[in-house]
């Protein structure tokens, strides 16, 4: 009787353990859930309107929104896969979903500003040009062209001051330049269109010198419709 006793409290232990676990376990940590939907309904691509997705964090994220009539008048159609506040690793895990199974012409990824702020955990700049690198080779293999976005300026982070982030974007841009040369893929350069003397963000281009107002959307709309064209006149990578 008392060793019954000692095994249904051990199995109560137990289980309020997994439920403990359960209730911290963080929900869908890597934004699996966000687009599954969206994925499932999006019909074949148009060879008349190449398409072209939009990978990325906050910035991809608020753009549609702020100017929905550049993404409808677009003669491309872009499809918009930013989730606020991620970091490279967490893009790298729904990658396959978000991009490779809606086989668009073209990727254009901006990531690193993110890991940079520390969102996932300490910056290691080697893991995320790694990670980066991960995702553009994906691509290549599946036969998709790849634009590498430069990281936007930012001099530093309301949410996390003290970083110093802007020599490190700086350095994390010329990394991806190097690597874009070297796999043949077109770098979009927003750094060098909106840096200010502190290499900045200016508060022209986004109030919080983070997140681009439509201003600041404005500027960089030219230039993605520039480098998708570019990208698009190479012919699919074959690797």
């Amino acid at each position: 009787m008392i060793r019954m006793k000692k095994f249904l409290l051990a199995l109560l232990a137990c289980s309020a353990g997994a439920l403990t676990a359960t209730a911290q376990a963080p929900a869908d940590r890597d934004g699996l859930l966000r687009y599954a939907a969206a994925n499932r309904a999006m019909p074949a691509p148009q060879a008349s309107r190449p398409r072209v997705v939009l990978l990325g964090n906050s910035i991809t994220d608020s753009w549609p929104k702020a100017d929905s009539a550049f993404f409808a008048g677009s003669r491309y159609e872009l499809v918009g896969r930013g989730i606020s506040g991620q970091t490279s690793p967490q893009m790298l895990v729904r990658f396959r979903q978000d991009v490779l199974d809606l086989h668009p012409a073209v990727v254009v990824m901006l990531a690193g500003i993110n890991d940079i702020a520390q969102n996932t955990g300490p910056y290691d700049p080697a893991a995320t040009l790694n990670n980066i690198k991960s995702m553009t080779e994906l691509a290549q293999a599946h036969g998709i062209r790849v634009v590498l976005c430069s990281v936007l300026p930012a001099y530093d982070f309301p949410w996390r001051k003290g970083l110093a982030p802007a020599p490190k974007i700086v350095a994390l841009n010329q990394q991806l330049q190097a690597y874009a040369a070297e796999r043949k893929c077109t770098y979009l350069d927003y750094h060098a269109a909106m840096a200010d003397s502190r290499q900045g963000l200016p508060p022209a281009l986004a109030k919080d010198e983070v997140h681009p107002t439509l201003a600041g959307y404005r500027v960089m709309e030219p230039l993605l419709e520039q480098a998708v064209a570019t990208a698009l006149r190479h012919k699919a990578p074959k690797f």
